[in-house]
């Protein structure tokens, strides 16, 4: 499991990973989130998934482990998972229900200064005021303020260098 705000350079260590680690691939759980956002009426919703976030729909954390080992069992894949998740609960959650499809799971969160993810999101085409923009300082707070696993400071380091620290705290048997 790959952590961080939008813009700290998940889903580009994730590219990296799934080139250098054998029997691997991505599994995006925003793309999840996008599928139930899509399929469930908003007028089902709970009141408490009604928020612009579908991390908050109930069935978000449970998908996510339910596909993910369902993808585990059919197609036995090493899982790269990136995703921005900073709600504590759904954390634990998830990665709770990843250790019970896989003793071999690990979770790395990427940091990076408040002003140069807001410039790696203007880079990529992101406006001051977008959904990703108003999470960073939230994520880079709750990153802080909570143990998650593995912190890596991508501010002055390539892509490559990321993901080689992830391949060097990894087991040799996935490299």
């Amino acid at each position: 499991m790959i952590n961080g705000a939008f813009g700290v350079g998940k889903t580009s260590v994730a590219n990296c990973l799934v080139r250098n680690i054998k029997n691997s691939m991505i599994y995006d759980p925003e793309e999840v989130g996008l599928l139930l956002r899509n399929i469930i009426p908003r007028e089902i919703m709970l009141d408490e998934e009604k928020t612009n976030d579908f991390q908050d729909l109930i069935l978000w954390k449970k998908t996510v482990v339910m596909i993910a080992g369902e993808i585990k069992e059919q197609y036995n894949k090493h899982l790269i998972i990136p995703m921005t998740i900073r709600k504590i609960e759904y954390f634990k959650y998830i990665f709770e229900g990843m250790e019970k499809l896989d003793d071999d799971i690990y979770h790395f969160c990427l940091m990076a200064p408040l002003d140069k993810i807001h410039l790696r999101l203007k880079q990529r085409g992101e406006i001051p005021n977008s959904w990703a923009f108003l999470q960073t300082e939230k994520c880079i707070k709750v990153y802080e303020n909570y143990d998650f696993s593995e912190y890596i400071d991508t501010q002055n380091i390539s892509i490559d260098e990321v993901a080689q620290i992830i391949i060097d705290k990894i087991s040799n048997e996935f490299v």
